[in-house]
């Protein structure tokens, strides 16, 4: 197990201490230094570029979501506050988790864990190749549905609607969102909403309303799903000069 470093920002002491201790039980944590002042805090980071930023928002002088901009690329940040609020934020800066305050131990494990998998290289393991259908039961029968025919897939509460190329009517079948989002081959498919997954090869555009336009539907993408879509879209548009 390799060992991670880790640097502490809060400006109230006590939540400083809370965070030192469970820093000095965690195997392989360890803990380069604590700051109350986000200005030193940024050089030292500059300087000790630690693996792991436990980072308190609301701060004086600089706020700790302005500190994370200016963050070294290595450097993770986990966002301790208060403020639930901020969590929609903390996506623009990629933080690796979002801690409530008052913080338990068993949260904050779990964050050094997301942080350990980053950093420990995987073993390469042989990639079993991706199935082109899926078996899907409709109205008690299997049908065997090619994914590439699948356009988008909505979830109704029990229920989840096929729209597949080609076929006027969806095919209907008892299943949840989140069995359908793990069926699907990533690479292919996206999550665009709570009701929402769709083929990406399949979007025909995206307007200025952050809506997609995919088969006859018009879907537009929540603010809990822009920052996964956006950065999915940088990925396919070219780069201005």
């Amino acid at each position: 197990m390799s060992t991670l470093t880790c640097i502490i920002v809060d400006d109230e002491p006590l939540a400083v201490r809370l965070l030192e201790s469970y820093v000095e039980k965690t195997p392989d944590l360890t803990l380069l230094a604590s700051f109350t002042d986000s200005i030193n805090a940024l050089n030292a980071v500059k300087e000790q570029k630690p693996d792991l930023l436990f980072l308190d928002i609301q701060m004086p002088n600089m706020d700790g979501m302005e500190l994370a901009h200016s963050l070294p690329e290595e450097t993770r940040v986990v966002f301790t506050t208060a403020f639930k609020e901020y969590a929609f934020e903390s996506y623009e800066v990629n933080a690796l988790d979002f801690l409530l305050k008052p913080i338990r131990y068993n949260k904050f494990i779990a964050a050094v864990d997301k942080a350990r998998k980053l950093h420990t290289p995987q073993a390469s393991t042989p990639q079993s190749e991706t199935p082109n259908t899926v078996f899907i039961r409709v109205d008690g029968e299997w049908q065997n549905i090619n994914i590439d025919d699948i356009v988008y897939v909505n979830g109704m509460k029990d229920y989840v609607l096929f729209y597949l190329d080609n076929q006027p009517k969806a095919l209907i079948t008892h299943l949840t969102m989140k069995a359908v989002e793990e069926m699907l081959p990533k690479e292919k498919f996206l999550r665009v909403h709570r009701s929402y997954i769709v083929a990406i090869d399949k979007i025909s555009k995206v307007d200025h309303n952050d809506c997609i336009y995919i088969g006859e539907e018009i879907i537009h993408i929540p603010d809990g799903y822009l920052p996964a879509f956006r950065a999915f879209l940088e990925t396919r548009t070219f780069k201005q000069p």
